[in-house]
């Protein structure tokens, strides 16, 4: 799988990629979780897509979106600090310029190419892959996010494990927690699957 990093979009065919991005968003977030989310024709988005966010985006090899991830300063208006400070100390996230924050993660887990025998799909590993890559082209050395319990067992099995900011917390229909990740070349290359190509040509190894 190859990992595409897109802010403006550059030709017809990221402004498509983009657009299924948003239509996985709504699949994901909307039909399978049952989250209150905000979908238009079959779309979702929200305030924060409008702020100039870095889309991390997995494709595969013919040619299909498998996953997706949107990257803001967390310096900025962030998802973890303006929507969820409850589940942050006191309220409050302690940015710093070397922090991003990571938030609507979804995978296509009805992709048959990246499935195999494992209990991750490609496409989940092939993601933090890219986000840790970008992350480290970028000067960026710290995810801030709020995923739910089950992702967070997930992250733990790759061995690259939250660190919890705070208590668990009911949201909606799931228990979230926000919490903080390390990035750096190391762990890329940790995660990095076998089949990884990027456009981000950040490390020989991802050409």
């Amino acid at each position: 799988m190859q990992i595409l990093a897109i802010s403006k979009p550059k030709s017809h065919s990221e402004t498509q990629l983009l657009q299924n991005h948003h239509q996985l968003r709504a699949a994901v977030f909307s039909n399978r979780l049952n989250w209150e989310v905000k979908v238009v024709d079959g779309c979702e988005a929200d305030a924060f897509d409008a702020l100039g966010p870095n889309y991390i985006l997995a494709i595969s090899t013919g040619g299909r979106l498998a996953g997706a991830a949107r990257l803001l300063p967390a310096t900025g208006p962030t998802m973890v600090a303006d929507v969820f400070p409850s589940l942050l100390p006191e309220g409050r996230l302690n940015a710093h310029p070397g922090m991003i924050e990571s938030s609507r993660f979804c995978v296509d887990t009805t992709l048959e190419e990246g499935r195999g025998d494992g209990t991750l799909h490609e496409a989940t590993v092939t993601m933090f892959a890219g986000i840790t890559e970008w992350c480290v082209a970028n000067g960026f050395s710290e995810i801030v996010t709020v995923t739910d319990l089950r992702f967070e067992r997930i992250l733990a099995r790759v061995e690259w494990p939250l660190q919890r900011l705070g208590k668990p917390q009911k949201v909606g229909v799931t228990t979230a927690v926000a919490g903080t990740l390390p990035v750096n070349a190391g762990i890329f290359e940790r995660l990095r699957p076998p089949n990884y190509r990027s456009n981000l040509k950040t490390f020989s190894q991802a050409a």
